[in-house]
């Protein structure tokens, strides 16, 4: 494997190594059965907290590692390989969504109590951002948080929910102020035995693999200093994220996109047609030209905008474009392998099936592509400035 030593060293391709093989001997085994189920075993959340998986970015004292960015793409890129965008999501939602709130807005009680734990895989956390009125809209969110008196009281639904079924406890957006909209969006912690919380798991064409859930909030009671960050920044702090969120969505897309071909050109060297292996075929060749030619600059700009954010830029434009130009390539390269297999491709015994399924929901989870070209318009044509909340 040939190190690109400008953003990895030795040390991430032992990592790479040493997690590749992980997967293959603790999950991969189990991957077709959590695909018909729906169902991810505890087992596996507490072996990749043993491993560390879990701590990449996060601070020792509370268990993490503290490593560089790059141990967090080899992390995404290889959960790719598996074939299972359900389990990636599933391992990636918690310690990348849920598990970013809690360490930025948490405060020191909170991420004693539940960042440990999740590092450590013996928790599961859940983002609840999305409802069902009302996706990409986060202003408009009509979950609420009204204080009374040392609490808070929780009404309202969210839906999408990565992990909202499976999870131990929920990083929920609610308004505290609706009259100010956007400005009046606070974040929570949110234990799952709490009172009130109802959740149904979602029947989806891809993901099959992870829980994705419709949660009910009816007059949810937490303590207030359940509060994470300030009150009334909830909006900034999930913006903020957002753009590490779609830096991940196109990570994940340039490496599927790279698993694909690399199946469909073994698949296209043992396939003999007319006398011939499919890659000596010009059109099928040049085919393979053009796709990988679209991968590989989707991943050098992904690595680009990864290094950026490493050294503390505010990317949200650059991850906007990684997203948006990652997961359409990603779907193409896909539809255009699994054409490459003819009639396999179309078989559940092939991988390209599932990845077809899985790869769709790319351009939609995490932003829109719509909404993701309004984002890069304001910022490009109206001059509009996106800026980090206030620590």
């Amino acid at each position: 494997m040939t190190i690109d030593q400008r953003y990895f060293t030795e040390e991430h391709d032992m990592f790479r190594e040493s997690f590749r093989e992980f997967l293959q001997k603790e999950v991969v085994p189990h991957i077709e059965e959590w695909e018909k189920t729906g169902d991810i075993d505890r087992f596996i959340w507490k072996k990749f907290g043993e491993m560390g998986y879990f701590g990449l970015r996060y601070p020792v004292q509370y268990g993490g590692l503290d490593l560089d960015i790059f141990y967090t793409v080899i992390f995404l890129e290889e959960l790719q390989r598996i074939n299972s965008g359900g389990f990636a999501a599933a391992m990636w939602a918690h310690a990348y969504l849920a598990m970013t709130h809690v360490n930025a807005e948490g405060s020191e009680a909170i991420k004693e109590k539940y960042l440990s734990a999740s590092i450590s895989g013996e928790i599961i956390g859940c983002l609840c951002v999305t409802e069902p009125f009302g996706g990409s809209d986060v202003a408009g969110m009509r979950t609420t948080a009204v204080r009374q008196g040392d609490h808070y009281i929780i009404n309202g639904s969210k839906t999408f929910i990565t992990n909202g079924v499976y999870a131990d406890y929920l990083v929920v957006a609610a308004k505290t102020d609706p009259e100010r909209k956007g400005k009046g969006i606070s974040m929570f912690l949110v234990d799952r035995d709490t009172p009130g919380i109802s959740a149904s798991k979602l029947d989806k064409l891809g993901w099959r693999a992870s829980d994705t859930a419709e949660i009910a909030f009816d007059n949810v009671r937490i303590p207030a200093d359940r509060l994470m960050g300030e009150e009334n920044q909830g909006f900034p702090y999930i913006m903020e994220h957002f753009a590490f969120e779609r830096l991940i969505m196109g990570i994940n897309a340039h490496a599927r996109a790279e698993f694909a071909l690399e199946y469909t050109l073994d698949y296209m060297r043992e396939r003999i047609a007319f006398g011939q292996s499919l890659d000596k075929f010009q059109a099928l060749r040049h085919k393979v030209a053009d796709m990988v030619s679209e991968v590989e600059m989707c991943k050098e700009f992904n690595y680009s905008v990864a290094k950026r954010m490493e050294l503390g830029v505010y990317v949200v434009k650059e991850a906007s474009i990684s997203k948006l130009r990652s997961t359409k390539v990603a779907d193409e390269v896909i539809y255009n392998c699994l054409q490459m297999l003819g009639g396999y491709g179309y078989m559940e015994d092939y991988p390209l099936a599932r990845m077809f399924r899985d790869s769709r929901l790319g351009p939609i989870g995490g932003g829109t592509s719509e909404i993701l070209r309004e984002v890069i318009a304001r910022i490009v044509v109206d001059k509009k400035e996106y800026k980090p909340a206030k620590k």
